[in-house]
């Protein structure tokens, strides 16, 4: 099972790299006043990483949400 998720790994930082070669064109992109210029590659691999961090803090908010309206719940007996 170790040699499939080293092939698996192998696999897609192979493809990242290849990823990387291959959309390394500038790009501009545009945000109310700012523009600026960086190559694509760079642009997708920030979106991602912003996409992590946010959904992982909204999936520990959700977390803590629900487990807080267990804990104030009336416990029913069936």
């Amino acid at each position: 099972m170790r040699w499939v998720h080293l092939v698996v790994i192998v696999v897609f930082a192979v493809a990242t790299v290849i990823f990387a070669i291959q959309n390394f064109e500038i790009v501009t992109v545009s945000f109310l006043s700012f523009s600026f210029r960086l190559p694509l590659a760079f642009l997708i691999v920030l979106i991602y990483l912003l996409g992590m961090v946010t959904g992982g803090s909204l999936l520990g908010l959700l977390q803590r949400s629900i487990q807080g309206s267990r804990r104030r719940a009336p416990q029913t007996a069936i």
